[in-house]
């Protein structure tokens, strides 16, 4: 009881300092077509590669493009043969975007898959083509059985400068994007994102903070956070962000916080202030993170 209370206290005030915006940003054409048309044409594997089909690819000698977003002193402990350390953070990810292939695929991945796919949502915003390997380095590579065949130490580094060009809107945006990773990075929005714990002290301490399930409407209606909205993740959700409130913090969540993490990136491209539930709703695959993995209730 006395922890919760510290976490409402904590809650109310860092919350006091980080809800500045009273209305969506300011955002270019070519952002807004870029971000809307990446939802309108949802790729069918969600822009996703399972973790043993992505290691398969490793082992059978494809050349591939890999980013590993996990910070410096875990990829020298060991990484994926061939992938190139671009630590998640303000710096690192924009500052290689010129060295990134058009013409390739690009596998990204990071501890759980959450930084992994905002990642692949600015990448793929950017005109890039990005998958992110599914449930990362902890909660997928690292759990397939002979993953250590497809592991290294030595570093890999980016070439030269590519010619693709991305738009400069565009990448102005994506910088700012990570840039903005600075003013969150003390506190409960870290990373773009939301504990459970911390979730639960916001919906109980009625903080306007709104809650958006993109979980398909079916599980919706079995079961949800307390006074969420339901947008469905798929083609054309696009559609239904411009109905989102414009002054009040967004908290989006899915199954695992995979693609809440894309959904996330694209609402704050588009100048919403908003982040991803850790870990999602949870399931079995992403124990012990996730709503009801952490033992919280759901409704219906």
């Amino acid at each position: 009881m006395r922890k919760r209370r510290l976490l409402s206290v904590l809650f109310i005030l860092v919350l006091s300092l980080v809800l500045v915006s009273s209305s969506a940003l300011a955002v270019s054409d070519a952002v807004e077509k870029a971000v809307n048309s990446y939802f309108a044409n949802l790729p069918s594997d969600n822009s996703m590669i399972g973790q043993k089909a992505f290691l398969e690819k490793v082992k059978d000698g494809e050349d591939l493009v890999i980013l590993d977003i996990r910070q410096p002193g875990a990829y020298e402990e060991g990484h994926v043969k061939g992938a190139v350390n671009l630590p998640w953070g303000p710096d690192a990810i924009p500052a290689a975007l010129d060295k990134l292939p058009e013409d390739k695929v690009i596998y990204v991945y990071c501890y759980t898959g959450q930084t992994a796919n905002q990642t692949v949502a600015t990448l793929n915003f950017a005109g890039f083509e990005a998958k992110s390997v599914k449930f990362g380095w902890n909660l997928g590579i690292s759990k397939v059985e002979g993953y250590k065949e497809a592991v290294e130490t030595s570093a890999t580094e980016l070439g030269e400068v590519t010619d693709y060009k991305i738009n400069e809107d565009i990448k102005t945006a994506i910088v700012d994007y990570y840039k903005g990773l600075e003013d969150v990075s003390e506190t409960m929005f870290k990373n773009y994102m939301i504990s459970e714990d911390m979730l639960k002290t916001a919906i109980d301490s009625d903080s306007g903070l709104m809650v958006v399930s993109i979980r398909r409407s079916s599980d919706f209606a079995e079961g949800h956070i307390e006074g969420a909205i339901n947008i469905p993740w798929g083609k054309g959700m696009q559609e239904y962000f411009g109905q989102l409130p414009q002054d009040k913090k967004l908290a989006v969540y899915c199954y695992t916080g995979q693609t809440a993490a894309q959904a996330t990136a694209g609402l704050r491209m588009l100048g919403y202030e908003a982040v991803s539930l850790r870990g999602g709703i949870g399931t079995p695959s992403n124990e012990p993170f996730g709503w009801t993995n952490q033992g919280y209730e759901t409704v219906q």
